[in-house]
């Protein structure tokens, strides 16, 4: 990447608002109605904007107080540890390789929910027909377009970027745009269309698999990480911090971005269960075009479909950008493996988008037998666990520079910077807790986060012959 164009405010405050608001605003709506009622919804989406609010405000601190340590939160993990200690090296190691598989399969739901859309236009891509049967398993119609089509744009997306990373910022800049005005004008619209009787009851109880009920705690438990896959994506200015114009851009970019999608969520998300019928958004695979259509009917709908492509377009060209950059960075401070600090001329991790692309193909398999929500479902569980590790550690890691007083000379701003810390460090430990709900999703995740051990010894490796 082109260490001489450098990425000022607003490009920076896109990337953020681009990465959050992406496959999650169009597809929460639905899971978050299964999990929790209206009550259980809001309050959900309240507290993880707050708990998100204090992370993002760790993050901005500490791109201010430790501009050195670039490439993500996950970075921060080997400074909790003597410098140049086995223990660093592989704390920094593991929580980058958990925070890059997280970015993949963040992008990949991403890309499925493009497929989703791009169904507006073309119903042959949920087509139910069977092609063949091999065993127990079918392949259908529409599940074998959907692959191709996510095939094409994660390759797609390959190609714009090889071609320039601030070109590709660019046009991201303008999907981000178009999305914001897009929901806003949802917005407007909604608040007319908004039905009192679609969210009453407000407090209802929801019932698990075994058919027990779930009363309002247990259902803001239970959409804990689903919101919080919603702000996956604060951070992304801290990824590009060492391509910012200026260190203070990052702070105000995550802050900035993080208050218009937070505004934008909550918007959008009580509207669409005012708009729906619980039964309806359950059984929809694109709540906010069934939503928009109730009003304006189709032609609505395949308007807010165009805008919800170029959204998503415009987040997988961030999130692509995103995943390829973290290892790259790792790898550059002797934290991941050595090949992927390789670049081309124009300053791209060649090496490390390719490869990131490879595993996001695998990801992309699983639309293969999966319905899109399925996919989504899945993907986004084993995402947001893999980011909460990084998220946890830049909260410790921020208490002990208080605690140490490190880089608090004048002392000016501890006190204040502790109390963010424990909020967010609680905060994390929290949607951790909450996550080991679904066991099975959530040990596939801890599969996928301890296969990393399985390359450490070449990292060590390279760091003994530095």
């Amino acid at each position: 990447m082109n260490t001489n164009k450098k990425l000022g405010l607003w490009i920076l405050t896109a990337l953020v608002v681009g990465n959050m608001v992406g496959s999650g605003i169009f597809m929460l709506p639905r899971t978050l109605s299964e999990v929790a009622s209206p009550a259980g919804v809001l309050s959900a989406w309240l507290i993880t904007g707050f708990g998100v609010l204090m992370i993002a405000l760790v993050f901005g601190n500490l791109a201010l107080r430790k501009p050195n340590l670039t490439g993500g939160p996950q970075i921060y993990a080997k400074e909790l540890f003597k410098p140049g200690s086995n223990a660093s090296t592989l704390s920094g190691f593991m929580s980058s390789w958990g925070y890059w598989i997280g970015n993949v399969a963040g992008n990949v739901a991403i890309i499925t929910t493009f497929a989703g859309y791009l169904s507006t236009f073309f119903p042959i891509l949920v087509n139910q027909a069977e092609l063949f049967t091999i065993g127990n398993f079918t392949l259908k119609m529409g599940n074998a377009l959907t692959f191709t089509v996510c095939t094409l744009l994660l390759w797609g997306v390959h190609y714009i970027i090889l071609n320039g990373l601030e070109n590709a910022g660019k046009i991201n800049f303008v999907a981000t745009a178009t999305k914001v005005i897009g929901f806003i004008l949802f917005i407007v619209i909604g608040l007319f269309a908004f039905q009192k009787a679609n969210i009453l009851p407000f407090v209802a109880p929801r019932y698990d698999e075994l058919g027990q009920s779930i009363g309002l705690l247990g259902q803001v438990n239970g959409a804990a990480v689903a919101t919080l896959w919603a702000f996956v994506g604060v951070e992304s200015a801290v990824v590009f911090a060492s391509r910012a114009k200026k260190p203070i851009d990052v702070k105000r970019a995550t802050t900035i971005g993080l208050l218009i999608a937070l505004t934008i969520y909550v918007g959008i998300s009580t509207l669409v269960l005012g708009m729906l019928s619980h039964e309806a958004l359950i059984a929809s695979d694109k709540p906010l075009i069934d939503a928009i259509s109730t009003v304006l009917g189709p032609v609505g709908g395949k308007i807010l479909a165009a805008i919800g492509l170029v959204s998503l377009f415009g987040s997988t060209i961030g999130w692509v950008m995103l995943s390829a950059e973290i290892p790259y960075q790792a790898a550059k401070q002797g934290l991941f493996l050595p090949s992927f600090a390789k670049v081309n001329k124009k300053g791209i991790p060649v090496f490390s988008l390719v490869i990131t692309n490879l595993v996001a193909q695998v990801f992309i398999f699983s639309t293969v037998s999966n319905t899109i929500a399925a996919a989504f479902d899945f993907i986004i569980i084993v995402a947001t666990l893999s980011y909460l590790v990084p998220y946890f550690i830049s909260s410790a890691f921020q208490l002990k520079l208080v605690f140490t007083g490190e880089t608090y000379e004048n002392g000016r701003g501890r006190i204040t910077d502790a109390i963010i810390g424990v909020l967010a460090t609680l905060y994390s430990i929290w949607v951790i807790y909450a996550g080991t709900a679904d066991l099975k999703t959530f040990t596939f995740g801890v599969i996928l986060l301890a296969s990393g051990i399985l390359f450490y010894s070449r990292v060590k490796k390279a760091n003994n012959n530095i």
